[in-house]
């Protein structure tokens, strides 16, 4: 049978055609789907889908599969939250390790800080001391120095008051004894012995 319109033979003349041709189309051809069982594809695909999955998750027992490995899964979540766990235990024991270091640390370093003001103010006063001490040994060889300067003074002053001396007795001997009267003296004290 052909298309009256086209002129054209109908290989399958459907319902939807002849609508098109008596609504006034004048027989344009216009897409229509094809149908299984009344079922559009996207739904034979879905039904085929959801059959297929049963068969996976019944017959080939893939649930089984699945939910082992989702235990599994749960497993090692569980595992490592309970290694989390752990280590936020370590890490509180360590806060609180440091903290009590901190705190022994500061407490040390106090008393490093008290013991260094004592031996500072025991160096200190050891200092005074010694510098006390070595005062009065410079004060004493100051003063030794000073008495030796007067008595090497009063040394030079009698040797050069002898010396003076001894040249005024030269002298004055020399003028009032002449050899006559050295003779006498010298007699006489022969004749003293």
């Amino acid at each position: 049978m052909a298309n009256p319109v086209t002129g054209a033979p109908e290989v399958f003349a459907t319902e939807a055609a002849q609508t098109l041709v008596e609504n006034g189309n004048g027989g344009a051809p216009v897409h229509v789907e094809p149908e299984l069982w009344g079922l559009a594809p996207f739904q034979i695909v879905s039904i085929s889908m959801l059959v297929l999955l049963l068969f996976a998750f019944f017959g080939a027992k893939v649930h089984k599969k699945l939910a082992g490995g989702i235990d599994g899964k749960i497993a090692a979540i569980k595992e490592q939250l309970e290694e989390a766990k752990q280590l936020r235990a370590e890490a509180e024991t360590l806060r609180e390790e440091y903290a009590q270091k901190i705190a022994g640390a500061e407490k040390d370093a106090e008393a490093m800080l008290a013991n260094a003001r004592h031996e500072a103010d025991a160096i200190l006063e050891k200092a005074e001391a010694d510098s006390k001490d070595m005062v009065e040994r410079r004060k004493r060889m100051a003063e030794d120095k000073i008495a030796a300067a007067e008595r090497e003074a009063v040394a030079d002053v009698r040797n050069r008051a002898v010396s003076v001396a001894t040249a005024a007795s030269r002298s004055l001997i020399s003028d009032k004894h002449d050899a006559e009267a050295d003779r006498l003296m010298a007699d006489k004290v022969i004749a003293g012995i």
